[in-house]
């Protein structure tokens, strides 16, 4: 008994902060751009308003929940004002030039007489509660798919992103990839620069002092991006054969891809009760693009510093916004008047619980994914 005492009273050892950062991990780039795009498409089926506002309020929730703390993932903001600027401007063009003028009118703006060459444009005139509404309905499917791509952009890490894309797409990701981080390096830029002016007891502000900061920002921002591929080759991203001409199999794929694809989508977007067809024909499509990419892949051996893992947490995330374009796809196939509500009479917007759903779905990856550890790259 007296020998397991001291074994009793041996303190309890904490567990390695490296076991703690792996049980925070950050989710795969690419589950987020799965779930962004999910929300996007599905935004761009309906002209439900309640259904917009509610996407995006969930949109919204999941990136200040499970945003890191790098300067890039702060952008969010600036997809946020530049949805709103959209919308703002589509409704000052339908009060003031107008594209409906029928319905109920809510007030008249005096109309200007424009010379005859101008004809069929009129300034002014009636404003109508129809064209009001099917305006910001319009605008905000716009604003609301800037918001969704703006949250894949601040939750998932750029420099990441490269790491996990098809061998046989090496070179066209490296070109996304500095494309997509241009807007977040704008923002890091746009905070250091700001930070060295107060340093250096810089007090201008307003438009005076905005042509001081926009000329560096644009200089650190494009440099820093080019600087993105440059180590990205420097980690062995590179190619490690010599060219090859790819195989008539994987082209013929490709092509057949490409043909089932836009097939595909024009059958879901534009043609009555096309969504049967339209769905299988971009599962066949995306089927041939994975056969296509794997065949001339082999052909192409590329080198990759440390990838990420895909379990559990992205196959939820990715699942979430595919699901959320098949519920959408059924919520305007079982009641449409809900997805789309009539121009006229203008009405309150509708709600339907499968509505509930896809709000739920967007949400999910809260309880499914993790805060990424502080100074995660």
């Amino acid at each position: 008994m007296s020998r397991l005492l001291p074994r009793l009273a041996a303190p309890v050892v904490a567990a390695p902060a490296s076991v703690h950062r792996m049980a925070r991990r950050s989710t795969h780039p690419w589950a987020w751009w799965c779930w962004a795009i999910g929300a996007a498409a599905a935004v761009s089926l309906t002209h439900n308003l309640a259904l917009i506002v509610l996407v995006c309020a969930a949109v919204i929730t999941v990136v200040m929940v499970r945003r890191s703390d790098a300067p890039w993932a702060r952008a969010m903001g600036l997809y946020i004002t530049l949805a709103l600027v959209i919308v703002t401007i589509r409704m000052l063009f339908q009060i003031t030039i107008g594209g409906i003028r029928y319905g109920r009118v809510l007030f008249t703006l005096p109309q200007l007489q424009l010379p005859g060459w101008m004809a069929g444009i009129r300034l002014g005139g009636p404003v109508t509660l129809e064209g009001l509404v099917y305006t910001a309905a319009d605008a905000g499917r716009l604003g609301a798919m800037i918001i969704c791509l703006g949250a894949a952009n601040a939750l998932a890490n750029p420099k990441r992103a490269l790491r996990s894309v098809p061998s046989a797409l090496y070179e066209v990701s490296t070109a996304l990839v500095i494309a997509m981080s241009v807007a977040p390096q704008l923002v890091e830029s746009l905070l250091r620069i700001r930070r060295a002016r107060r340093l250096r007891g810089g007090t201008v502000r307003g438009l005076r002092g905005l042509g001081a900061l926009i000329i560096p920002v644009l200089q650190d921002s494009i440099e820093r991006s080019m600087s993105l591929a440059a180590s990205m080759e420097s980690r062995g991203y590179g190619s490690t054969r010599d060219k090859a001409r790819v195989g008539r199999g994987a082209g013929f794929a490709m092509l057949a891809s490409l043909a089932l694809l836009c097939f595909g989508a024009f059958s879901l977007l534009s043609l009555a009760n096309g969504a049967a067809l339209g769905i299988s024909t971009l599962g066949a499509g995306v089927v041939a693009a994975v056969i296509a990419l794997r065949s001339s892949g082999r052909q192409l051996a590329v080198t990759h510093y440390r990838p990420d893992p895909r379990r559990a947490r992205e196959s939820i995330t990715a699942l979430c916004g595919l699901a959320v374009i098949g519920i959408t796809v059924q919520l305007g196939i079982i009641a449409p008047k809900v997805l789309t509500p009539p121009a006229q009479p203008a009405t309150w917007p509708a709600l339907d619980p499968l509505m509930i759903v896809i709000i739920g779905l967007i949400l999910a990856p809260i309880a499914a994914t993790t805060t990424p550890p502080a100074g995660e790259a």
